[in-house]
């Protein structure tokens, strides 16, 4: 893979709102945008943007071997950042979007823009609030959660900067969860962006229509200015003559509590999804081919649940283990508690944030390494490059926030479709 960088030596500059760990502005600086800033309030998920930034100067100005040392854990990540020369880390605003905060970060993306012209807005606020298994968990079915509004302020920057387009993402959700007053969010969030000057046009996509090997469904927005005469985009489909598998081929076997942060040494890999999508590049190492510990008696359930599955595809039942592996008393709800990853499928079943707190909905599908996925084979199912580094707020590694960067994040590849789809109207 050609590793010559595309990423800031272009005219059209956007914002990443509720930024995350970058995949959907991986998928714009792909396709050729340039980043003014992101605005994230997970300190983690900020250092995480800041060393992908790294990693895009320092391709761009020919010093790519300092990013490979950086994988290899031959330098520090302050050592890394010491040798970019640039004022990109200020792009990366750690902050929570609030009434208190939003002054503030105006200013801050004031002074990183130069008077640049604004083109776009991306983002998609967290989606717990709208999510319907969130709702479902709350007591309260999220009513006066805070983030049942975040697309307010979502509608200041478009009234402060006013791009000629924003992209919205959220979860499928949106479009039946209703608000204190009963109408629903959806209706309310029109609203809100046509006061802004902005009309609409919601399409729910499925991420597995374009390259991404998962049944991923999402809301996406396309918002453009009041009398703007372009049509919507329509997105270049790409339908993969893979299986889900693939995104393992080339990966090392590992049992549970594995592997690590350092370059894993790869098996040898004829095929091309992984090249095509943009996951792999025969450049930088491969990081966090880690997995998590778990004890026997998940071990043991691991390997009833893919035995179930070789069978006939057949999804394991909480109620159908034997008595003495369950410890759950709720037996009606969640039965699908324990779930093998599709691997020959076309497609397997999303990744949320929830792969943080346990691997239980993610059994790996060779019953030989009985363990959950590791970091990189999360990462690639959400096509996020092999080179992608996930941070944590110290020094110090930590998997379980790679984990929850990794399944809060739109898939890379399908951010890119959106990008170009875009980028084809404009």
């Amino acid at each position: 893979m050609n590793t010559s960088d595309r990423t800031f030596n272009k005219s059209l500059h956007f914002l990443d709102l509720f930024a995350g760990a970058g995949g959907l502005s991986e998928g714009f600086i792909r396709a050729g945008f340039s980043p003014v800033a992101h605005v994230e309030m997970s300190r983690a998920a900020c250092y995480t943007l800041k060393t992908r930034i790294a990693r895009h100067w320092l391709i761009s100005n020919k010093k790519e071997e300092l990013y490979f040392n950086y994988l290899n854990g031959d330098i520090t990540r302050e050592t890394l950042y010491s040798h970019v020369s640039d004022n990109r880390f200020n792009s990366v605003i750690n902050e929570e979007i609030e009434d208190k905060t939003l002054l503030s970060i105006f200013k801050k993306i004031d002074k990183l823009n130069e008077n640049k012209k604004i083109d776009l807005i991306i983002g998609g606020p967290p989606c717990q609030a709208y999510s319907i298994i969130g709702r479902s968990r709350d007591s309260e079915k999220m009513k006066g959660d805070h983030r049942n509004y975040l697309y307010l302020y979502y509608s200041e920057f478009l009234r402060r900067y006013k791009p000629e387009y924003f992209i919205f993402e959220n979860v499928l959700g949106l479009m039946s969860a209703k608000s204190e007053n009963e109408y629903g969010y959806f209706s309310s969030m029109k609203s809100s962006f046509s006061k802004s000057g902005y009309e609409i046009e919601a399409n729910i996509l499925s991420a597995n229509d374009y390259g991404v090997l998962q049944n991923r469904k999402r809301v996406i927005i396309f918002g453009k200015k009041k009398g703007n005469s372009k049509v919507f985009p329509v997105l270049d489909e790409w339908n993969p003559d893979v299986l889900v598998n693939e995104i393992f081929k080339d990966l090392p076997e590992l049992n549970a509590g594995c592997g690590s942060v350092i370059p894993c040494k790869l098996k040898s890999y004829k095929g091309d999804y992984l090249f095509k999508s943009g996951i792999k590049n025969d450049t930088f190492p491969v990081t966090w081919h880690q997995t998590r510990p778990n004890s026997k008696q998940d071990l043991e359930i691991y390997r009833i649940a893919v035995k179930h599955w070789n069978k006939g595809q057949q999804r394991l039942s909480y109620s159908e283990l034997p008595e003495r592996l369950k410890t759950h008393n709720n037996t009606e709800s969640f039965t699908d508690r324990f779930k093998v990853v599709a691997g020959n499928s076309k497609a397997c079943h999303t990744v949320v944030a929830h792969i943080a707190k346990d691997g239980h909905y993610y059994i790996h599908p060779d019953i030989d390494q009985n363990r959950s996925l590791s970091v990189r084979e999360a990462a690639r199912l959400q096509t996020f490059p092999d080179d992608y580094f996930f941070e944590s707020e110290s020094r110090k590694p930590s998997r379980t926030a790679a984990f929850t960067q990794i399944g809060n994040a739109v898939p890379v590849l399908m951010a890119e479709k959106i990008a170009k789809g875009l980028l084809s109207i404009i």
